[in-house]
């Protein structure tokens, strides 16, 4: 499909504009997408004699999963308006970086503790829940709805990538970086106007965007919203609202397995849950409980790699690799043969990375050579399917040898007390690193070292660099919104954390 024939987010919501028998649920509320798509074109009306013409119409959100949220979201297909994604996490000085390089006119928010400071001079904070915002919007109330003439290389948003491995960079998000997903999941999935979209994950972030409300819109159906993610009322809301799909990113899967099982779980209308970094183990174990057929993906905020598991994809692995996906060797390039840990590289180009906005050097570090650098690692069996081996900055030096931090945390996960796992490298006294895995333990369990390293004996694939040589027992890993592991924190604490640290014998 050639970038002509891709879609706009302005062309899928046309079709909704009368539509009255389907629109946006958020807790008792309900608004039919006629009143929704009238609602975008009063706020584009509002925000439109703020913004200044002669800069970028950019507009800063700060917000929960709201229907307000997603109003902004129609205003900036409407009118051509380019929604600013901001994580509510950051605060003062990140807060101001993020919104300047962004060139963020003003922000949007109901958080009102964002106004106490942390914007660059001259920014404008709003509170949208305040009378301000709600006389601001009164004369535009009758604002007939029209359309952009959108294009699909148009920039529609600005996502900030997770920042777990450093500051966060604003991603370009073009029409048909939105527009297209949307189209094709419902497609994938035959989904359409009789179905409800259940959107938890935070829409700031690019998984619930493209995989979750693009999807929706594209289908005709409605939508639901929690204004942010509950394990414990996941499937009470599926219910709720009748929901038949639903979106995730990271944990999520293995936080509602944890919730106590019930024998009605397969009770629910959901059919399928899709998303990416789902734990290998969790998959087949969520399907089965609640009866849902669970897809996960690879990619990532960029778009520069997408790998897709299909019906013969082995357990663990992320899929077949494509001509548009490579494997290769971190220094030299060059293809890794089968069980090589080396860096996931799209070898034809940007795939669908279309930037970092005003950040050059980045976007060039990330097309060195002309080819797409994901920073993941992975490795691939003799019949090429890949298998996620971490993050290249989460490599380890253990002995002369690097190892990826992923194949560590699957095996570690095998142990029948163990929830969640973060294996991370800190320094080692001679020289390189040492293993430390971070470990979450089901609830009123003891942690025995000696039992543990008799667990690892008995892995025949867990290698003798691969041994943790530390355990640390929490009970919660640092995580940000979007449910990533904030490694870095804890290699940075190393020993010296709050944490109970055991020496794992071998």
């Amino acid at each position: 499909m050639t970038a002509e024939r891709r879609p706009t987010v302005t062309e899928l919501l046309a079709p909704l504009v009368d539509v009255t028998d389907r629109g946006v649920y958020e807790g008792d509320s309900f608004v039919c997408w006629r009143d929704h798509i009238r609602a975008g074109a009063q706020v584009a009306a509002a925000l439109n004699a703020r913004l200044d013409p002669t800069k970028p119409p950019h507009v800063g959100v700060m917000l929960g999963n709201t229907t307000f949220f997603s109003t902004v979201l129609v205003a900036a297909g409407l009118a051509g308006l380019v929604t600013v994604g901001l994580n509510p996490t950051r605060r003062g000085q990140a807060f101001a970086r993020d919104v300047a390089r962004a060139d963020c006119q003003l922000v949007l928010t109901d958080d009102a503790t964002v106004l106490d400071g942390g914007l660059p001079a001259g920014i404008a904070c709003i509170d949208v829940e305040s009378p301000q915002w709600a006389a601001e919007l009164a004369p535009h109330r009758e604002t007939p709805v029209t359309f952009a003439d959108t294009a699909p290389d148009d920039l529609y948003m600005l996502i900030f990538t997770s920042g777990t491995s450093g500051e966060p960079k604003a991603v370009r998000v073009t029409h048909d970086k939105v527009a297209f997903p949307g189209t094709m999941l419902s497609q994938r999935f035959g989904l359409g106007r009789d179905d409800t979209f259940y959107l938890s994950m935070p829409l700031f972030h690019s998984n619930a965007i493209m995989a979750g409300w693009s999807v929706a819109v594209a289908a005709g159906g409605s939508i639901a919203l929690r204004r942010k993610f509950s394990a414990s009322q996941f499937i009470p809301d599926i219910r709720r609202f009748g929901a038949t799909y639903a979106n995730y990113v990271g944990k999520p899967l293995s936080y509602v397995l944890a919730t106590p099982p019930r024998d009605d779980d397969a009770d629910n209308p959901l059919r399928f849950m899709y998303g990416n970094e789902g734990a290998p183990r969790d998959l087949p174990r969520f399907a089965s409980r609640f009866g849902a057929y669970v897809v996960d993906g690879f990619g990532s905020t960029e778009g520069g790699i997408a790998i897709a598991r299909t019906p013969d994809s082995p357990d663990g692995s992320l899929g077949p690799l494509t001509d548009e996906v490579a494997i290769v060797d971190v220094e030299t390039g060059e293809p890794c043969p089968p069980g090589k840990v080396g860096e996931l590289v799209n070898p034809q180009g940007r795939g669908w990375f279309r930037g970092y906005y005003g950040d050059e050097s980045a976007e060039d570090e990330r097309m060195s050579g002309g080819v797409y650098h994901s920073g993941d690692l992975a490795y691939r069996d003799e019949a090429g399917y890949a298998y996620f081996a971490g993050r290249l900055g989460d490599w380890m030096r253990v002995d002369g040898e690097n190892l990826g931090t992923a194949p560590i945390e699957r095996i570690l996960l095998r142990h029948d007390d163990v929830i969640e796992v973060a294996v991370y490298g800190i320094p080692d006294p001679a020289v390189g690193d040492r293993v430390m895995a971070a470990l979450v333990l089901v609830p009123d369990t003891t942690f025995d070292p000696a039992a543990f390293a008799t667990f690892l004996a008995d892995q025949p694939d867990l290698g003798p660099k691969q041994w943790p040589a530390f355990v640390r027992i929490g009970t919660a890993l640092p995580r940000t919104e979007t449910f990533k592991v904030i490694k870095r924190l804890m290699s940075a604490e190393a020993l010296d954390c709050a944490d109970p640290v055991f020496p794992i014998p071998r």
